[in-house]
This record gives structure tokens, C-alpha cells and sequence, in this order.
């Protein structure tokens, strides 16, 4: 697939046109939000080289935490739980990573929130963006009192996709289409990623529940999967599959939230499956054609010197043919 630059793109809920939101101290729901019309060009354009890209998806028990690293830029999507801040700092360490560009926050319950201001504490970071609604939690407000230290304002996915691309990876941003749900309303706000590195395609789901999964029926392909809601059971899971024909599976739960069900769906349509709790950390290395796995249960980090080093314990192979490969 052949990538294009594309700018940084706000679009309000309720009218449609380009905002972006301000402010962030407390709960207030986003409505309340001081307001700009003005459109922020953030976009880097797309590299002409062809770069690996990595993403590590960390071993955070029930929740979700990936960090996305291109040649020269950083993404992190969710941060865990509160204690999983100091897992995420030290991926960033390990990668060498002195900055980062974008913090996405696909939906704000303590499993994807709790670690962010951690990460905040320790690294500069360019852009936070989240949903279009507001938690009251300990976790959300010790984020927001972090990025008021900082001067960072929460950049919302509204009605419309945000797109922009770094290096060669382009990404889209999708908010959720409905303002309430049946079932899980905030796990069904879940912005969902889709990130396009040439000839691979990632989606990232957060943690999307059968209402959800409805209006993302028509994402399109993907090769690389981060399972909906911690790979608990969704009625409609099989369909979702179905429909996005995923080659390879990543599963950020623990033991007791996988369900049989949700197992039995990836094997059934045979795609390989990743699961943090029993193969620990899972890096996904892209090439643009093929993508390769890597596994590993710890970061050890090195007390006297500061730094963290990945103690690898299985690796696994997967080769993707390219487009003009599967035309010959």
C-alpha cells in the first residue's frame, strides 16, 4: 500500500468541523473544554525509504500497553495499570527512546490510563490523545495534573478519523460512532488504531465490545491484531474476524479473563496467537513486507547503571509475501 502524508485532523462531535480541545484539570466533560477552530499540523511526511518498524506489546497482566517505535519517531498506545508506568519507562529505555511524539489513550478505565502519568514524569511527550469523554478516577486525574505541569492539552478524536504519519507508518485514529451503549460505555468509547506500515496492516481495538465491534466491521484487512477487551468472550467476535482476516493475534490479558471462547475463535480460523500472560512481552518487528515475532517474560533492569536490558527467552518467525509476490 502505497503511503501518503496526511495532516493532523479534529473534528468536532456535535458540528463537525476541525477543534481542537484545551484543558484538562479534573473531570469536567469535554463540552465544558475551552475551544480552538484552529487546525494543528503535526504530520511528518512519509519517508521514500522503507524502515523496520517494532511494536512491543507489554506484558501488563489485564490491561493494555504497546509502544510503537519507527525509525525516528515513538507512539505509545495505553499505559496500563497505575503500577505499570515503570514497564513502559523502561521499554522506552531498552528502545532508546528520549522522546515521544504521540500518547494515545484509547479509552480512560485504570487498565489503560493508570501508568500514563509515570511515563509523563519521564519522557517529554508532544501529544495526548483520547476519547471524546472524561473519567473520574484517581488514575485519569493524576494524567491530567501531569499534563497541566507539562502545559499539554488533550487533543480528542471526535466524530471523524485522525490521521498522520511518521517515517514511513501512516496512522488513522477512529473515535466511536454512538455517544452512549447497551453494554460497556466506556469500554465501547475505545479509539481504535490502524496503522499502515507498506504491506502490513495493525489494528488496535482497545477494548471494543460487541456494539463496537458493529462499526468496525468494514475496517478492512489486517495482518496483525491487538484482540478486543483483553480476549474475553464477544458475542461477535467471530464475525469481527471474519471480516478483518487477521494472520496473527495479540492478547494483553491474564489467565483468567481469556476466554475458551475467544481461544477457540483464533484457532478455528487459524491465526497465530500471541498471549502476554503465557508468553510475557511480544515484540512484532515489521519490515513493510513480512513481520517477525520475538518473546521475552522481563525487562531486567540494570540498578547501578540505569538502563533496562530485554532478556529474550523464544522467538518465532513469520513471513508475509509481498502483493507482487502473490501476483507471480
Amino acid at each position: 500500500m502505497k503511503l501518503k502524508s496526511a495532516k493532523l485532523k479534529l473534528f468536532s462531535l456535535m458540528a463537525g468541523m476541525v477543534m481542537l480541545f484545551t484543558g484538562c484539570s479534573g473531570t469536567a466533560s469535554p463540552s465544558s473544554v475551552s475551544t480552538s477552530s484552529e487546525v494543528q499540523n503535526t504530520s511528518v511526511s512519509a519517508s521514500s525509504e522503507t524502515y523496520n518498524l517494532t511494536v512491543d506489546f507489554l506484558k501488563v497482566g489485564k490491561a493494555d500497553a504497546a509502544v510503537i517505535k519507527t525509525e525516528n519517531h515513538t507512539v505509545i498506545i495505553d499505559c496500563g495499570e497505575k503500577t505499570d508506568g515503570k514497564k513502559v519507562r523502561n521499554c522506552l529505555n531498552t528502545l532508546g527512546v528520549s522522546a515521544v511524539d504521540y500518547m494515545i489513550i484509547t479509552h480512560y478505565d485504570q487498565d489503560h490510563v493508570g501508568g500514563a502519568s509515570k511515563v509523563l514524569e519521564s519522557f517529554p511527550v508532544s501529544h495526548v490523545i483520547g476519547a471524546y469523554y472524561t473519567e473520574a478516577s484517581t488514575e485519569y486525574d493524576l494524567l491530567c495534573e501531569q499534563m497541566d505541569l507539562q502545559g499539554l492539552e488533550w487533543e480528542y478524536v471526535t466524530s471523524s478519523a485522525m490521521t498522520f504519519t511518521l517515517d514511513d507508518a501512516y496512522f488513522e485514529i477512529y473515535p466511536c460512532q454512538q455517544k452512549t451503549y447497551h453494554d460497556g460505555d466506556d469500554n465501547n468509547h475505545s479509539l481504535v488504531i490502524k496503522m499502515t506500515h507498506h504491506d502490513e496492516v495493525f489494528l488496535f481495538t482497545g477494548d471494543a465490545m460487541q456494539e463496537r465491534l458493529v462499526e468496525l466491521m468494514d475496517m478492512g484487512d489486517c495482518d496483525v491484531l491487538k484482540e478486543p477487551y483483553h480476549g474475553r468472550e464477544v458475542a461477535n467476535l467471530g464475525e469481527f474476524l471474519d471480516n478483518v482476516t487477521p494472520e496473527y493475534a495479540i492478547v494483553s490479558t491474564d489467565e483468567e479473563n481469556y476466554a475458551e471462547s475467544t481461544a477457540q475463535a483464533l484457532a478455528d480460523r487459524n491465526i497465530e496467537t500471541y498471549v502476554t500472560f503465557s508468553d510475557g512481552n511480544i515484540r512484532c518487528t515489521s519490515t513493510g513486507t513480512s513481520v517477525s515475532f520475538e518473546t521475552w517474560m522481563n525487562f531486567k533492569e540494570d540498578e547501578s547503571a540505569g538502563d533496562t536490558e530485554i532478556t529474550s527467552e523464544t522467538t518465532a518467525e513469520a513471513e508475509s509475501e509481498t502483493l507482487a509476490e502473490e501476483s507471480n
